[in-house]
C-alpha cells in the first residue's frame, strides 16, 4: 500500500483489501441505511470521539420513551404496584448486564453507579485495606501509570487511610515474574489491589486479559511483598467496542460506564463485584434503602444482606437503568453483537492508521507522529483508537489545538490533549515530571488550548470509532490531513511571527494617508455634528492630539521607568477604523469616535443570542448571524437591528432590570455573566430570522461576576477590569501592514484578488491600526490612545469564525488554512487589549486619527513623531 498513490489509498478498494480476511463491511452492507435512519444528526459531521462517548440511536430513545409512556414507574423503595414494577425491571437489568458480559448473578453482583469514576471511588473507600503501622503486613494499591485519572485518583483515598500508592509502568508488569514470592511467604493473606485498565483510553493499546488470572494466582507480582492480591479492570474504554467475557477473566472488581457502549443515558456507571471478595467490603456511611435496621437516637445500624443494595445509597437512577434494557436490545438488533463491533471498528482503525502511516511530505518527512505500542494488525491486541501529532516538513510539531481548529472546518469532530491520562502522554511524548510542573507554570492546565511551550506539545490528538462509524468518515479525516498538509503552499515561507527590529527607515507606506475611502462603506457611521458635540463638551476634531505636556504625562503614566528612544524617521501609528458589535457575533457598526465605557467601548458586545437552553448562538453555528446589522443611535438612545427580508426592530437602550424582567444565568468562555431577557418581540424576530428557536438577551449593569481574572501586569492590581459579553478582553487590534502581508498570501491561495477591507471585516477588531511595519504590534506591553492607556494582554488566537464572509455568511476554509500556514504552525492575528483610563483633563473618547503610542515589551518606548510628520499623518 505504501507504493500506491495518494487517491488510490483513499478508495473503498483499498479499504477493502487492507481488511482482514472473511470481515463483511457494514454489517452486512447495512451501514448506510442504519446511519441514515438512525443517526440523522451525523449528516454533514465526522465524528471520531467514540472514546470519548458514542452516539445514541433513534431507536433506543423511541423505545425507551414508549416504554415510559406506557408504564408508571413509582420509587423501587416503596411497595406499591408501579414501585414493585421499577424494583422488578431494575433486577432484570442488573442480569441483562450479566448476560452480556458472559456471567451471572453467581458469580458477580452489580452495584450501579453514578459512572466509572463513581466505581472506582467506591473500591477505594470500601476494598479491605491494612493500614502502615499495624502489627500485620500493610496493603498496597498499585496501578498502571498507563491509567485515567479516576484511577490515579484513587490514590488520594488511600493515602488518607494511610495505605502507601505504587505506580507500575507497562514494562514493569511484563518483567515482575522476577517478583514472585518464595513459597513460605506466600501464605500472607494482606490484601493489596493491582488497577489496569483493559483498553488504555490514550493510544487504544490493550493489555491482556490474562494478567488477571496470573497476578491473582501470584505468577505476577506488581512488586515484591507478601500477601494477596485482588484485580480492578478499568473497562470503561475496552467494552465499548469489545466484548468482555468474565466467565473466563474474572476480575475482582469491574468499572463501566453505560454512555460510552449506547450513548444514552450519560450519569450512570456499575461496579462489578465479584461475589468472593464482596463479603469483604467495608462501609462507613449509610444512605435511604441500605440499612435493614437502624436507631436515629443511638450508633446502631445493620445492613441490608444484599451487596447491591448495602453499597446503592439513596434511590438509584431508576429511569435510566431501565433505558439500559433497551440499550442491549437496539445495540444487539443494530450489529449482531460487540465481536461484530470489534470488527468493524477496528477495520477502519487498522486501514486509517495504514495510510496515515504512509504520508510523507516531498522532503520525505512523515505528516504524523503515531502514538502506540502496536501495529495495528491484530484486534486483540489494538483497539479503535488513533493518537498522533501533526508534523511539518521539519519534524516540528505543529500544536493540536492548530489542528482541531484546522478539523472544525471540515466538520470532524475529534478529541485534545492528554484525555485525562497524563502517564500514558508522559510516556508518548517524552513528557518529564519537571515538564509538567513547567508547563503549569506557563499557565498550562489539563484541557486548555496551550498545545505547545517552548516548542514542544503538551498533549496530542486522539481519533476514535464507533459502532457506527464508516469508511467515509476514515476517508473524511485523511482526505483533511492531505488537503491541510500536503497541499503546494504548504511548503511556502511562513511570515515573521514578530519584528525582530525596528529598523531605522520605514518600509514604504502603500496608504499614506486616511480617508473616507478606508471606511466600510455599507456600516453606517455617526456623522452627526450635533450628536458628536453632546459627546462631550471638551470634544475638539477626530484626529485630536494631546499637547506635548499632555502626551508627557501620559507617557509617563503608561511606563515610569522607561527611557524614550526616538526611532528615527519612523512614521506616525493612526487609528484608521473603529468597530463595535452591540451584538454578539452580529455585524459590526462603524464609528468615527466613540466613548469609552467600563468594559470597552461603549455598548459593544452588550447583547448576545441564546438557543431554547440558554446556550449563546454564534457565527459558528449561524454564519448567517453575520448578516444582522444592529446600530446605535446615542441621541435617541435607541439600538435599531435590520436584516435583509426582516422589518427593522429597535429596543431602547436604558437597562430594563425590573420586576417584570427575567434574569439569567449565562456563561461566555466560562465566564459567569448576569444577563436578562430583552422579550418576546425580539426572540420572535430573531427566530423567524434564524429558522430556530431564540432569544435576545442583554447583560445586566451589575457585572460583579464579570470581572477579568487575568493577571494583567501593568495595571492597577486592586482594580477588577470589568468584561462586556466578549470572549477574551476588552478590545481586539488589528494592523493594516498585518493585513496587506496576510493578503498576499492568502490571495496566491486563492488565485483570486481579496480586497483589503474583506479581510479587516473577518478579523471583527474593534481597533484598526496603521503601522509602518507587519506584526509590530505583537512587540507592544502597552499603548496610548489620547488620554487612554491600554495593557497589551496576549495574541488573538483565530477560530473559524474568519472564514466568513461577514458580507455574505459564505465559508471559505481557506482564510484560516492561510493564517495557519502563512504564521508558522500558530493562528494568532491581531492583539487583545485592557483599558485603564489615566487621570486626564480629556474625555474619553475614541477617535479615528488618534496616534497610538505603544511601548515595547523590551521596555524601550516608540517616540510620538515630530511635528511635521503629524501634519504627513493626516
Amino acid at each position: 500500500m505504501s507504493g500506491a498513490p495518494l487517491g488510490d489509498l483513499l478508495s473503498f478498494r483499498a479499504f477493502q483489501a487492507a481488511c482482514p480476511a472473511g470481515y463483511d463491511y457494514g454489517y452486512s452492507g447495512g451501514l448506510r441505511g442504519l446511519r441514515q435512519r438512525e443517526f440523522p444528526q451525523l449528516r454533514g459531521i465526522t465524528y471520531l470521539d467514540h472514546a470519548g462517548s458514542t452516539l445514541f440511536p433513534e431507536s433506543l430513545l423511541k423505545a425507551f420513551t414508549d416504554d415510559l409512556r406506557n408504564n408508571i414507574y413509582g420509587n423501587p423503595h416503596s411497595q406499591n404496584i408501579s414501585s414493585k414494577l421499577t424494583y422488578d425491571t431494575i433486577e432484570h437489568v442488573r442480569y441483562r448486564i450479566l448476560q452480556h458480559f458472559h456471567t451471572s448473578a453467581d458469580d458477580y453482583t452489580i452495584i450501579f453507579t453514578s459512572g466509572c469514576t463513581a466505581a472506582l471511588k467506591l473500591v477505594a473507600e470500601a476494598f479491605p485495606w491494612i493500614p502502615e503501622g499495624t502489627k500485620q503486613p500493610s496493603s498496597r494499591f498499585c496501578y498502571l501509570t498507563d491509567s485515567h485519572t479516576s484511577v490515579v485518583g484513587m490514590r488520594g483515598i488511600t493515602a488518607s487511610m494511610n495505605v502507601v500508592s505504587v505506580p507500575i509502568k507497562p514494562k514493569e508488569i511484563l518483567l515482575s515474574e522476577k517478583n514472585r514470592l518464595p513459597a513460605e511467604e506466600q501464605n500472607c493473606t494482606t490484601p493489596h489491589l493491582f488497577s489496569y485498565p483493559a483498553q488504555s483510553n490514550f493510544s487504544g493499546t490493550k493489555y491482556p486479559l490474562s494478567w488477571i488470572q496470573d497476578i491473582q494466582s501470584g505468577k505476577l507480582c506488581p512488586i515484591k511483598i507478601p500477601g494477596k492480591w485482588f484485580v480492578l479492570l478499568d473497562a470503561a474504554s475496552y467494552v465499548s467496542s469489545s466484548p468482555l467475557d468474565l466467565g473466563v477473566h474474572q476480575a475482582d472488581f469491574i468499572s463501566i460506564s453505560f454512555y460510552k457502549i449506547f450513548g444514552f443515558p450519560t450519569g450512570l456507571g456499575a461496579l462489578l463485584v465479584n461475589n468472593r471478595i464482596a463479603p469483604l467490603l467495608k462501609k462507613t456511611y449509610f444512605g435511604g434503602g441500605t440499612a435493614a435496621a437502624y436507631l436515629a437516637g443511638e450508633d446502631f445500624y445493620y445492613p441490608r444482606k444484599s451487596i447491591a443494595e448495602r453499597f446503592e445509597d439513596g434511590t438509584v437512577s431508576f429511569l435510566d437503568i431501565i433505558a439500559l434494557k433497551h440499550g442491549f436490545d437496539v445495540l444487539e438488533k443494530l450489529t449482531g453483537g460487540m465481536e461484530k463491533i470489534k470488527q468493524h471498528t477496528f477495520a477502519l482503525a487498522h486501514y486509517t492508521y495504514t495510510v496515515l502511516s504512509t504520508l510523507k511530505y516531498a522532503n520525505g518527512a512523515p505528516v504524523v507522529c503515531i502514538y502506540s505500542d502496536t501495529d495495528f494488525s491484530n484486534p486483540d491486541v489494538q483497539g479503535p483508537i488513533i493518537n498522533f501529532n501533526v508534523l511539518d516538513e521539519n519534524g516540528e510539531v505543529i500544536g493540536y489545538s492548530q489542528v482541531d481548529k484546522m478539523a472544525s472546518l471540515y466538520n470532524i469532530h475529534f478529541r485534545t490533549g492528554c484525555f485525562c491520562n497524563t502517564g500514558a502522554c508522559q510516556m508518548h511524548l517524552g513528557i518529564s515530571n519537571e515538564d509538567i510542573q513547567r508547563n503549569l507554570q506557563a499557565g498550562h492546565v489539563c484541557g486548555d488550548d496551550i498545545d505547545l511551550v517552548d516548542g514542544r506539545p503538551t498533549g496530542s490528538v486522539r481519533i476514535s470509532f464507533g459502532y457506527m462509524s464508516s469508511f467515509e468518515d476514515a476517508q473524511t479525516f485523511l482526505k483533511f490531513i492531505i488537503a491541510t498538509r500536503l497541499s503546494k503552499s504548504d511548503t511556502e515561507i511562513p511570515f515573521q511571527s514578530s519584528v525582530t527590529k525596528l529598523i531605522t527607515e520605514s518600509a514604504p507606506d502603500d496608504h499614506p494617508s486616511f480617508d473616507s475611502g478606508d471606511k466600510l462603506s455599507p456600516i453606517p457611521h455617526i456623522v452627526d455634528r450635533e450628536l458628536r458635540n453632546n459627546l462631550s463638551a471638551t470634544k475638539t476634531t477626530g484626529s485630536w492630539q494631546p499637547p506635548e505636556a499632555e502626551a508627557e504625562s501620559i507617557r509617563a503614566a503608561v511606563s515610569e521607568t522607561v527611557v524614550p528612544t526616538c526611532r528615527k524617521g519612523g512614521k506616525p501609528i493612526t487609528v484608521t477604523n473603529i468597530y463595535l458589535y452591540p451584538i454578539k457575533s452580529c455585524s459590526a457598526f462603524e464609528v468615527t469616535e466613540w466613548p469609552v465605557g467600563n468594559q470597552g467601548l461603549l455598548y459593544d458586545r452588550n447583547w448576545m443570542i441564546v438557543n431554547q437552553n440558554g446556550v449563546c448562538v454564534t457565527q459558528k453555528q449561524e454564519p448567517s448571524l453575520c448578516l444582522v446589522n444592529p446600530s446605535i443611535d446615542l441621541k435617541k438612545k435607541v439600538m435599531v437591528i435590520q436584516a435583509e427580508g426582516m422589518d427593522p426592530i429597535s429596543i431602547s437602550l436604558e437597562e430594563d432590570t425590573g420586576k417584570e424582567a427575567v434574569m439569567y444565568e449565562s456563561k461566555v468562555c466560562s465566564h459567569r455573566v448576569k444577563t436578562y431577557d430583552c422579550g418576546e418581540r425580539t426572540a420572535d424576530w430573531f427566530s423567524l430570522f434564524l429558522g430556530r428557536p431564540c432569544r435576545l438577551i442583554r447583560q445586566s449593569s451589575d457585572t460583579k461576576d464579570r470581572s477579568h481574572q487575568k493577571n494583567t501586569k501593568g495595571l492597577a492590581s486592586a482594580t477588577n477590569i470589568s468584561l462586556s459579553l466578549v470572549n477574551e478582553a476588552q478590545y481586539l487590534l488589528i494592523n493594516r501592514a498585518s493585513i496587506m502581508q496576510l493578503k498576499e498570501h492568502v490571495s496566491a491561495r486563492l488565485e483570486e484578488p481579496l480586497e483589503i477591507e474583506e479581510l479587516i471585516r473577518r478579523f471583527r477588531a474593534n481597533l484598526v491600526i496603521r503601522a509602518p511595519e507587519p506584526f509590530e504590534e505583537e512587540e507592544w506591553a502597552e499603548i496610548s490612545i489620547g488620554a487612554l492607556r491600554f495593557q497589551v494582554v496576549g495574541p488573538c488566537s483565530r477560530c473559524q469564525i474568519i472564514c466568513i464572509d461577514q458580507q455574505s455568511g459564505e465559508r471559505n476554509k481557506e482564510f484560516l488554512q492561510s493564517l495557519s500556514a502563512a504564521r508558522g504552525k500558530k493562528t494568532n492575528f491581531g492583539i487583545y487589549l485592557m483599558n485603564q483610563p489615566l487621570h486626564s483633563s480629556f474625555p474619553d473618547i475614541l477617535s479615528v486619527g488618534s496616534q497610538v503610542l505603544p511601548v515595547l515589551k523590551e521596555n524601550t518606548e516608540i517616540q510620538p513623531p515630530t511635528s511635521s510628520e503629524e501634519k504627513c499623518s493626516g
